[in-house]
């Protein structure tokens, strides 16, 4: 007697009916353990769980260990690698040319707070609507392990070189600057990284998160304060991060006055319950009172630190078509016969 077949397992699939193999990129060139494939793990986890399409996401990078990492998450999504530091700039004509693009950018400590920081400073006070995260390992990966613009001050190299020159805080300089999500997170924090990640995809502004994500190569050594044993020990975490989607409005019952509940720009919420009471994730000065005492401390804080959902983004403020540019018809984008005369004759 012939055996019924068994039938095969469901697949697993999302909201909009596409496997996690749909999110993943090619195979990873990165040394064994380095913290930018954890990163490139949890956007894929994040993108699937949002259900994001991911023909509307552009990569965007600039050159560096990090900076390979697009080519990791995302596979059938648009993709450009630019010049050293440049990202910033590629990503506003990207998003300028179609706002209806999901942008996300992936730079490193080096190609944002050195060569990029130029460019970085003025992305950040636009809040052009992008996902900026730096993968930092506070070294040169590429270029055998010199000290980034992001190394501690007294941070020790293997050879046993010390740093003498103070960090840049890239999140503090984003707050000030004019971002509206600011946060920071490690790589190791599986949790912690989702919950910001899938904030980062409901909102519409600049984000900034700077992910503290050890080089096994360089900086994983004793002395180093960018390397898995001394994040684990000196993680301060701010709150208790936690995330949910418009499209699964779970109620959820915290004690009054610990947590904070912001909604997103897609109707999504993040939830923040606060190890301390009085810490305002809207109120920026309190932002970088946070990050300047934590520095001073010696402590690695991390988590959501400053959200402003009111302030309107770049592409609205320029009052961008909500088609892309190149498929706008000639009619809408040839100045009229009239309009141009007009012009000649105030130059006259």
């Amino acid at each position: 007697m012939a055996s019924t077949p068994a039938s095969a397992p469901p697949r697993k699939v999302n909201r909009i009916g596409l496997e996690p193999s749909d999110y993943k990129g090619g195979r990873s060139t990165l040394c064994a353990g380095c913290g930018h494939n954890a990163i490139s793990e949890r956007i894929i986890e994040a993108c699937y769980e949002m259900g994001i399409e991911p023909y509307r996401v552009a990569k965007l990078s600039g050159i560096g260990c990090s900076s390979k990492s697009p080519a990791y998450f995302l596979g059938s999504s648009h993709g450009f690698n630019s010049v050293h530091g440049r990202l910033p700039s590629i990503a506003t004509g990207a998003m300028l040319a179609n706002r209806t693009l999901i942008a996300i950018g992936v730079s490193g400590d080096g190609d944002t707070a050195s060569i990029g920081i130029g460019q970085f400073v003025h992305l950040m006070r636009r809040n052009l609507p992008l996902i900026y995260i730096i993968e930092d390992n506070g070294c040169y990966g590429l270029t055998k392990g010199q000290f980034s613009a992001t190394a501690d001050l007294g941070s020790k190299l293997k050879n046993g070189v010390v740093n003498d020159l103070p960090p840049i805080d890239t999140c503090a300089l984003a707050i000030m600057l004019g971002a509206t999500y600011v946060g920071r997170s490690f790589s190791g924090d599986k949790r912690q990284l989702s919950a910001l990640l899938k904030g980062a995809l409901s909102h519409c502004g600049t984000v900034m998160l700077d992910v503290i994500s050890p080089c096994v190569t360089f900086n994983d050594h004793e002395g180093s304060t960018k390397s898995y044993s001394y994040v684990r020990d000196h993680d301060a975490p701010l709150g208790d991060v936690s995330f949910i989607p418009y499209f699964e409005d779970i109620a959820v019952d915290y004690d009054p006055g610990t947590t904070s509940e912001i909604t997103l720009h897609d109707g999504s919420r993040m939830l923040l319950k606060k190890l301390n009471v009085d810490y305002d994730p809207t109120n920026k000065t309190e932002a970088l009172r946070v990050l300047t005492e934590s520095h001073d401390k010696g402590e690695i804080v991390t988590g959501l630190f400053y959200l402003d959902t009111e302030r309107p983004n770049f592409i609205d403020m320029l009052n961008v078509a909500d088609e892309p540019l190149a498929t706008l018809p000639e009619s809408s984008v040839r100045p009229p016969k009239k309009a141009l005369d007009e012009v000649m004759e105030e130059l006259q």
